[in-house]
C-alpha cells in the first residue's frame, strides 16, 4: 500500500479544463481576475478540502468557487480555538453555556446590595407628612453674613450669625449685620441659635441680635468664648447665661429637633458640622470646612459620622460652596509650616508675620518656629492678642509665658531674635501692619532687614487695600514675603474632590448648596449631580427664599425679608441706611447748598442768595453756576402758586425740586441739594 501510494503521488496531476465561474453568490457579475503579484495563501493551498479535490493541485487561476452563503476562510482567524475563547473574530454566544441558578441569585443579591447602598435615601418613609423650612438670612449671594433659620411647626432654630464687610461704597460703614425682621416674626418658635464655629462671619453679629433678642446659644467652648468677649466690649455680660456649652458627637434636644456636632477640619479650631434630626428626617449641614488629613492639632474631620449618617438615609444635605470651582483637593494647614521654615531661615533681622486673627492653626505653626529660633513672640492687635488669650486659656495654643513680650519691648532685643504676630493682612487702615507701613505704629518701626510675611488671600473686595498695603510696605524697604512663596497660605475651604467626598459619604436625597456667591452654588450643584444626586432634587437659593423639604419634594414657598445693617465699629452702633445713601451721594454726585431770604410781600430775594457746591463743578465755574441758580430762583418766585408759599418749608421742597431738574438736565448729576429758605 505504501509504495502504491507513492507512486501515485510521483505523478504529476492531470490538468484540466477551467471551467468558467461566476463571482460569489452573484450570478450576473462575473468574478474578477486574481492579482499576478499576490502571494499565495500556503496553509490553504497546502490543506485538503473534505471532499474530492486538493486545493494545493488546483492552478490559481481556476480556484473553485465558494459554495452559496458561506464565507471564505482565507486570511481569517478562526472565532473558537480548541478552549472555546475568541481570538479576534466573533464572540460565540453559546461559548460559555446558561447561567446556573448560584449565579443568577448572586448577581441579583449584589444589584439590590448595590441599590441599597448607593441610594440609602431610599429607606425614608414615604408618606412621611411633616414640613420643614429653611430660611437663610445671610451667606448666600455674598462671602459671609451667614445666617439661616431652620423650623418644623413647633421649633426653629437659628444657624450661625454672622457679619460680613462693606464695599467700597459704604462710607464710614465697618461691618454688616443681618436684617433681624424675620426673626420677629417667629419669635415665640425659636428654640436656640446654634453656632457652628468662630469665625467672624458666623458669630460677629451675635451682639447685635441680643440688643434686640435673646435666645439659649449653643456652640464649642472657644466659640462661646469668643462671643463672650464680644458681649463684654458691648456691655451685655449678663448674658452669658444663655451659654451652653456642647460636647461633640452627643445629641441634645432643641424643642422637636435634635441636634449633633461633628468635628471639621476648618482655618479655626473646634469647627463643626451639624446633624439634625427632624419629624420630616434627617439633615447634614457641613458649615465651612475642608478635609484636612494632617491637621496640626491632629483632629481630622469625623468622616465617620457622616458615613454613619448617610447609611440611615439623609433627606438633605447643605453644604459648603467657597471653593466650588477649585478642582482638586484643598492643601493641609500643615503645608504652611514647611514654608514658613524656609522663610525664617531666609529672614536675617526681625520677622513679622500677619494672617487672620482666627486661624489660629497658623498663628501657633509661626509661633513654634520662632521658639525654635530662639525668637521672642510679640503679639500686636487688639483681635489677634484676645484670640490668642482665649486659645491659650482653652489649651489648644501650648507655648509658656516666657517666650511672649509686649510691644514696647521689642527693641530691648535684637532683631534676629524677635517674632512679631500681628493683625492687618487685609490692608484695614486702622490695623496694626497698616499703622506700621505709614510710620504711624507707637512701637513698631519698620527697617530694611525686617521681613514681612502675609500668610492670607485677599478676600473678595479687599484686593485694593491689599494691594495699597502691598505697596507701602515695599516702599518702606522691607522684605516682603507674600504670593511669591508657594503654600505661604492655604484655603480653609474644601474644593471639588473634597465636596465629592461628602457627598458620597451622605448619598441625600435632596441637595441644597450653601455659603458663596451664585456662581458657587451653581458649580457646587454640578458636581452633586456628577455624585448621583438627581438634578430635580436640587435647589439654588438667594437670601430671603424659604425653602420647603419633605420627604416628597424641595421647593421655593415664599421669599422673606432680607438685607443689611450697618455698623460703626467706633461706638457700635447703627448708622441708618439713608444716611449712608447720602454719603454715597455726596461722594458720587456732591452737595449744593443754597441760603437766601425771601419777602413774604414782595416775593423777591433779599440781599443776595448764598450759593455753595462740593464735588459737583470746580472753583472755576461757581460764578456761573451761581448766576443760573439766581435765574431758576427769579423765575420761581415770579411764578410760585399761593399754595406753594405758604410756608419755608414748602418753599424750600418746591426750590430743591426745580434746581435738581436744572441740574439734572445740564449736569446729568444727581446731587444732594439743601436749600434754607427764610421768610420776611
Amino acid at each position: 500500500m505504501e509504495e502504491k501510494k507513492t507512486t501515485q503521488s510521483s505523478k504529476p496531476a492531470e490538468k484540466k479544463p477551467a471551467e468558467k465561474k461566476v463571482g460569489r453568490d452573484r450570478p450576473d457579475r462575473p468574478r474578477r481576475s486574481r492579482n499576478p503579484h499576490r502571494t499565495p495563501n500556503k496553509k490553504t493551498e497546502n490543506s485538503v478540502e473534505t471532499g474530492e479535490k486538493k486545493t494545493s493541485n488546483k492552478p490559481k487561476e481556476t480556484r473553485p468557487a465558494r459554495p452559496a452563503n458561506k464565507k471564505t476562510p482565507q486570511n481569517k482567524k478562526t472565532t473558537n480555538n480548541k478552549n472555546g475563547g475568541n481570538r479576534g473574530g466573533k464572540r460565540n454566544k453559546n461559548s460559555m453555556g446558561p447561567l446556573s441558578s448560584d449565579i443568577k441569585e448572586a448577581l441579583q443579591e449584589n444589584r439590590i446590595a448595590n441599590e441599597k447602598r448607593m441610594t440609602p435615601w431610599k429607606q425614608i418613609d414615604v408618606n412621611n407628612k411633616h414640613k420643614i423650612r429653611f430660611t437663610p438670612l445671610g451667606g448666600l449671594g455674598e462671602i459671609g453674613g451667614n445666617m439661616a433659620i431652620l423650623e418644623d411647626e413647633d421649633t426653629a432654630i437659628i444657624i450661625d450669625v454672622g457679619m460680613s464687610f462693606p464695599d467700597e461704597t459704604m462710607h464710614g460703614v465697618d461691618i454688616l449685620v443681618p436684617d433681624f425682621s424675620y426673626l420677629h416674626t417667629i419669635k415665640n418658635k425659636i428654640k436656640a441659635i446654634v453656632i457652628t464655629h468662630a469665625h467672624e462671619d458666623h458669630i460677629g453679629a451675635v451682639p447685635y441680635l441680643f440688643k434686640e433678642l435673646k435666645f439659649p446659644i449653643y456652640g464649642t467652648p472657644l466659640a462661646l468664648a469668643m462671643i463672650e468677649n464680644k458681649f463684654q466690649e458691648h456691655k451685655l455680660k449678663e448674658d452669658v447665661k444663655y451659654f451652653n456649652y456642647i460636647s461633640k458627637r452627643k445629641i441634645y434636644d432643641i424643642g422637636t429637633l435634635k441636634v449633633e456636632w461633628m468635628h471639621m477640619t476648618h482655618s479655626i479650631i473646634d469647627a463643626c458640622g451639624l446633624a439634625i434630626q427632624t419629624k420630616a428626617g434627617t439633615i447634614l449641614h457641613t458649615a465651612d470646612f475642608k478635609i484636612d488629613h494632617t491637621p496640626i492639632d491632629g483632629l481630622t474631620t469625623d468622616l465617620q459620622r457622616f458615613a454613619h449618617y448617610g447609611n440611615q438615609g439623609v433627606l438633605c444635605l447643605f453644604s459648603d460652596s467657597t471653593n466650588s470651582h477649585n478642582p482638586g483637593f484643598t492643601k493641609s494647614e500643615a503645608v504652611v509650616g514647611k514654608t514658613f521654615d524656609t522663610l525664617f531661615n531666609l529672614a536675617e533681622g526681625r520677622v513679622i508675620m500677619s494672617t487672620f486673627s482666627s486661624n489660629t492653626h497658623r498663628i501657633y505653626q509661626a509661633m513654634e518656629r520662632g521658639v525654635a529660633a530662639g525668637r521672642k513672640i510679640c503679639v500686636i492687635g487688639r483681635s489677634m492678642e484676645r484670640n490668642i488669650e482665649i486659645a491659650r486659656n482653652l489649651g489648644f495654643v501650648d507655648i509658656a509665658d516666657k517666650h511672649f513680650i509686649d510691644a514696647h519691648e521689642v527693641n530691648r532685643y535684637a532683631d534676629a531674635d524677635v517674632l512679631v504676630v500681628t493683625t492687618g493682612s487685609q490692608g484695614e487702615e486702622m490695623a496694626a501692619l497698616s499703622r506700621m507701613a505709614t510710620d504711624e505704629h507707637r512701637h513698631i518701626k519698620l527697617k530694611p532687614t525686617d521681613t514681612v510675611i502675609i500668610s492670607a488671600h485677599a478676600i473678595p473686595g479687599n484686593e485694593g487695600s491689599v494691594s495699597s498695603l502691598m505697596n507701602k510696605l515695599v516702599k518702606a524697604g522691607v522684605t516682603v514675603r507674600y504670593k511669591d512663596f508657594d503654600n505661604i497660605h492655604v484655603s480653609g475651604h474644601a474644593a471639588q474632590e473634597e465636596q465629592k467626598l461628602i457627598l458620597r459619604l451622605v448619598q441625600p436625597k435632596f441637595f441644597l448648596p450653601v455659603h458663596g456667591e451664585y456662581n458657587h452654588i451653581a458649580k457646587h450643584a454640578k458636581t452633586a449631580v456628577s455624585c448621583g444626586v438627581n438634578e430635580r432634587n436640587i435647589l439654588l437659593m438667594s437670601d430671603g427664599d424659604q425653602v420647603e423639604i419633605t420627604t416628597k419634594y424641595l421647593k421655593k414657598v415664599k421669599t422673606v425679608k432680607t438685607g443689611k445693617s450697618y455698623i460703626d465699629n467706633q461706638n457700635n452702633k447703627e448708622i441708618k441706611a439713608d444716611v449712608v445713601n447720602d454719603r454715597q451721594k455726596l461722594a458720587e454726585d456732591g452737595v449744593v447748598n443754597i441760603a437766601l431770604q425771601i419777602n413774604k410781600s414782595t416775593k423777591k430775594v433779599m440781599d443776595k442768595a448764598i450759593i455753595n457746591t462740593h464735588g459737583l463743578i470746580p472753583s472755576k465755574e461757581l460764578k456761573r453756576f451761581s448766576h443760573e441758580i439766581e435765574n431758576i430762583i427769579e423765575t420761581f418766585l415770579l411764578n410760585v402758586k399761593p399754595e406753594q408759599f405758604g410756608s419755608a418749608k414748602i418753599v424750600q421742597e418746591e426750590l430743591r425740586t426745580v434746581i435738581r431738574k436744572h441740574i439734572v438736565r445740564t449736569k446729568r448729576r444727581y446731587p444732594i441739594i439743601t436749600p434754607v429758605v427764610f421768610l420776611v
